[in-house]
């Protein structure tokens, strides 16, 4: 059986709809299951069990012969929470409980960190693990993916296969139950779907120009596609960037939306919340060069390219992966 944590979630549900597209009919899935919305994520979907979080510990230690692989892609994401305890209880523990079964029972564990730990980028955005343990993420979302990089980075004992991927912002289908954290191009669709335009942040450093502020998006199947190459193929242990390698300015996505919903541009400036403003990543680009090394063949799509996937096979119709 493969695990995937996570499950009813925006990454969790599309492996898991990757795994069975690839033959794999005994898969577990664990989350929490309490809301409807998200559930829908897994409609259609042929699990083997489904398995309440609170119970998801008790039951991979009780099954851990049974057990081929751990996707653990579930965690609170809200960058906007600032509560530490949810963050150490749902983030933190219940990561490292996870890894000492994969150790222990020496099962495959592939878990999902995150570019939030890169805080304002000062250091780079360099998947060494020596340049790792020095990131000082901006709030307590990136804080908690930290210790547990930092954590795993430490230890002696692990399982045989290990991976970690620092996704940065990754948009597609199953994000519909995200709220204020979905994905720039879910929000510039509906933006523009109710009101005929899209309001961007106005930049506010004279080096960069209104729009132009960067980040390195990448699509939902492509990031699964990744992880389950590194799954099958299993390649050197580590903690890995999962990004395109390729900033794109927050206008080129505006419009290529425009574009996919056949929608001429309107698109404003307003000022960024002053709350925001003083911490505000301006850029980030995922450098890939250790994901390729070990041979990762993955072509990424275009933001164009994923856009209009995205627009017009799912948001269009409002439907799922």
């Amino acid at each position: 059986m493969i695990v995937v944590t996570g499950a009813a979630g925006f990454v969790g549900s599309v492996m898991i709809a990757h795994l069975l597209k690839n033959g794999h009919d005994k898969i577990v899935a664990i989350d929490d299951f309490s809301r409807v919305d998200k559930n829908r994520n897994l409609e259609n979907k042929n699990v083997r069990h489904l398995i309440h979080r609170d119970q998801g510990i008790n039951w991979m230690k009780n099954n851990s012969k049974l057990i081929k692989g751990i996707f653990h892609l579930g965690a609170r994401t809200d960058t906007t929470e600032f509560d530490k305890k949810i963050f150490n209880d749902l983030n933190i523990q219940y990561s490292i409980s996870i890894w000492k079964i994969c150790t222990e029972y020496n099962i495959p564990f592939i878990y999902a960190s995150s570019a939030a730990t890169y805080g304002s980028g000062s250091l780079g955005y360099d998947d060494d693990h020596g340049n790792i343990i020095n990131l000082q993420p901006l709030n307590p979302y990136g804080e908690s993916k930290q210790v547990v990089d930092e954590y795993i980075i430490r230890q002696v004992n692990t399982p045989s296969k290990w991976y970690g991927f620092k996704f940065f912002n990754v948009y597609g289908p199953n994000e519909y139950h995200k709220g204020r954290m979905a994905s720039v191009v879910f929000h510039a669709f509906n933006q523009i779907k109710s009101t005929g335009g899209m309001k961007l942040f106005r930049s506010h450093r004279d080096d960069i120009k209104d729009g132009y502020q960067s980040r390195d998006f990448i699509y939902i199947q492509d990031v699964v596609e990744v992880l389950y190459w590194f799954y099958r193929q299993k390649p050197e242990n580590g903690i890995y960037n999962l990004g395109t390698g390729q900033a794109r300015p927050f206008l080129h996505l505006t419009q290529a939306v425009f574009k996919a919903m056949n929608i001429s541009e309107k698109i404003s400036f307003i000022d960024t919340p002053e709350d925001i403003r003083e911490t505000y990543q301006y850029f980030t680009e995922a450098k890939m060069s250790k994901l390729k090394e070990v041979g990762c063949p993955v072509k990424f799509k275009s933001l164009e390219d994923g856009v209009t996937e995205y627009v017009q096979s799912y948001l269009k119709d409002r439907s799922y992966c």
